[in-house]
């Protein structure tokens, strides 16, 4: 079985609030929190990685990212691997044997 890796680079807010940070994904209304600035980053990735993979299990995924105005576009997004405005969510996914995965023995 080979695994595909998606990754979805989105913009995040962090907010800090008495005694908690609150971590938001506004393009899919997601949010999370943690008791530090890192946690909430960490959870919120964990969030988005979960919303993402309900909706694909859930066959709603295409109308979810229309809804929340996502479009094809012909030029991948760039960012600075700084900036802290932005996460990357890894979406692992998993392809039956009909692909066969590079060095296999298959020519």
């Amino acid at each position: 079985m080979a695994t595909v890796l998606f990754q979805v680079v989105l913009p995040i807010k962090i907010k800090k609030k008495p005694g908690i940070y609150i971590s938001s994904c506004d393009v899919f209304d997601v949010h999370s929190q943690g008791y530090t600035e890192a946690k909430a980053r960490k959870n919120i990735e964990e969030a988005v990685r979960l919303f993402i993979s309900s909706c694909f299990e859930r066959g709603t995924l295409q109308d979810v990212l229309k809804e929340c105005g996502f479009r094809v576009v012909s030029t991948p997004f760039r960012r600075k691997t700084s900036d802290k405005n932005f996460i990357t969510v890894p979406i692992p996914f998993s392809a039956r044997n009909q692909y066969k995965a590079i060095g296999d023995g298959v020519d």
